[in-house]
This record gives C-alpha cells, sequence and structure tokens, in this order.
C-alpha cells in the first residue's frame, strides 16, 4: 500500500504528472477534439467516467483475480478497457446522439487511449489501494478534462485572431499544444 496522501495523489495526477501536458498520453483526443470547449468537456467527462471504472476494475483484478498470475495483468487489462469504453460509447449514443455524432471516431478510439491503460498500469505500479486508486483516477481525469478545455479555448479565441496562413491548421495546434506542455512543466518541482 502506499502513503502518499490523498491530495497529493490527487494533484500530482490532475497538474504535475498531467497525462496529456507532462506524459502525452492521450494526445488523440486532446488534438481531435479540442476544437469546441463543449464538445472538449463533454469528452473530459466520458474520459473521467471511463477512468473510475477502469481504476475500480483494475483494483479489483488486482485484490482478487491476478494476485496469483500477474502475467495476465496486461491482457486483463486491455479487455477491461476495451469493454468499459464500448458501453459508454452504446450509452452515450442511446442519451445523446448529437454528442455521439459530435465525438465522431474519437470516443471508440477511447478504447486504444493510453491514458485510460496508463493508470491501470500506473494504479498497479504504484500500489494504491481502492481509495488511492479512485482518487487518482479522479485527479487523472480531471486532468484530461482541463487540458482538453485548455486546449479547446485557445484554439476558439484564435479562430477571431489574425494568424498568418503558415501557421494556421494543425501548426498552430502543435504550437499552442507545446506551449502548453511547457507551461504545465513548471509544476514538476511542487511534489
Amino acid at each position: 500500500m502506499n502513503d502518499q496522501t490523498l491530495f497529493s495523489i490527487f494533484f500530482s495526477a490532475m497538474v504535475v504528472n498531467n497525462f496529456t501536458l507532462a506524459m502525452f498520453l492521450g494526445l488523440c483526443p486532446f488534438m481531435g477534439v479540442s476544437a469546441r470547449v463543449e464538445t472538449a468537456l463533454r469528452m473530459g467527462l466520458a474520459n473521467i467516467f471511463v477512468l473510475v471504472l477502469t481504476s475500480f476494475a483494475a483494483w479489483f483484478l488486482n485484490t482478487y483475480v491476478l494476485e496469483s498470475v500477474p502475467f495476465l495483468r496486461i491482457i486483463s487489462f486491455i479487455i477491461v478497457v476495451a469493454s468499459l469504453v464500448q458501453i459508454v460509447e452504446m450509452v452515450v449514443k442511446k442519451i445523446s446522439p448529437t454528442l455521439f455524432r459530435q465525438l465522431g471516431i474519437f470516443l471508440p478510439l477511447m478504447t486504444t487511449n493510453c491514458a485510460i491503460f496508463g493508470l491501470a498500469i500506473f494504479q498497479t505500479n504504484r500500489g494504491y489501494g481502492f481509495l488511492q486508486g479512485i482518487t487518482f483516477a479522479v485527479g487523472a481525469g480531471l486532468g484530461l478534462t482541463l487540458a482538453l478545455v485548455l486546449m479547446a479555448s485557445i484554439r476558439e479565441s484564435v479562430e477571431f485572431s489574425d494568424v498568418p496562413g503558415i501557421a494556421k491548421g494543425t501548426g498552430l495546434v502543435l504550437i499552442i499544444a507545446g506551449t502548453l506542455s511547457m507551461a504545465f512543466m513548471g509544476f514538476a518541482g511542487l511534489l
């Protein structure tokens, strides 16, 4: 069992070791769904939901199933993440078809989102218990949501700016992402 406080786990996952801006995990939705703040926020909430469910499943598997067969850990996590994302996709499609269309291919791509798989691996390697794992998942999810919303808000405001033609499009998105990443690297010494 890890002896970190819940606050340090939460703050570290959200800001200091932000999955997207410090560890470069989950870049696919970060680049693809961050054109509008509303869509980015919804994708962030879907990520939080999947991360929390993944954390619970990883804790359960590590505690009750995989203790005697640790070599099955990775394949078990892959199956769990893929199943959880499929459930979320079906629920979103049923509850909000508009959001389902807005998220497009990026919702099923959460299955291969390395941030979600990384959460299960990091949680296991750090020896987090149930409450620490859930705290880690919520912090990581809020960090992903923060990165998505920051990127989307900057991209929305840039639409009204006079940007040279050579910097428009993907180039500008990469410059913004790099700048945000450097800004978050400033938090590296806090914990």
